[in-house]
């Protein structure tokens, strides 16, 4: 007979924010999803996760107090599932201070690799836990907004509430 571990559960909830309904995932002791509705790359789900929305209070706290300009960082413990070079850049991102922007370029020069400006764009634009690692915080190099997998009016309206509204052009 064989058996097998069984693989740890995966809790969800969706919570409502002031840029639409925020779906979390948590797996293990960690936030390992943050996921906006109709955002390119998010995960769907899964039918076996399972939904608790209690598991959740002090995500969905953090989040409010953050929407209601309250709170400029987050005490999340936070689980990366992705490459190492995703994991890489996504850790990068956490070194991103509130209300500050950075190009593409420089979050490449940051991981140690200069020219990997749109490799690195394209690990951004995966983060599994948006928000809470600011992928909104990268811009163009000449200033404009660049992407956002959770589309550039969510952008915008996120970098804003930072107090970052003067550190990109209007031109995207």
């Amino acid at each position: 007979m064989t058996t097998t571990a069984a693989s740890p559960t995966t809790y969800t909830t969706t919570v409502k924010s002031p840029i639409g309904r925020l779906t979390l995932a948590w797996r293990d002791g960690a936030l390992t999803g943050l996921h906006m509705e109709e955002q390119r790359h998010a995960t769907s789900g899964d039918p076996g996760w399972v939904r608790d929305d209690d598991r959740f209070d002090d995500v969905t706290e953090q989040l409010r107090a953050y929407f209601a300009g309250e709170r400029s960082a987050f005490d999340v413990p936070i689980r990366f599932v992705g490459t190492p070079f995703q994991v890489e850049v996504w850790s990068a991102l956490c070194d991103i201070p509130f209300g500050e922007t950075i190009s593409y370029a420089e979050l490449a020069r940051r991981v140690g690799r200069p020219g990997a400006f749109r490799a690195v764009g394209g690990a951004n634009g995966r983060n599994p836990v948006a928000i809470i690692v600011p992928c909104h915080r990268v811009v163009a190099a000449d200033g404009t907004l660049g992407g956002y997998g959770g589309g550039l009016d969510r952008k915008r309206w996120l970098l804003d509430l930072e107090g970052a509204s003067g550190r990109w052009t209007a031109g995207a």
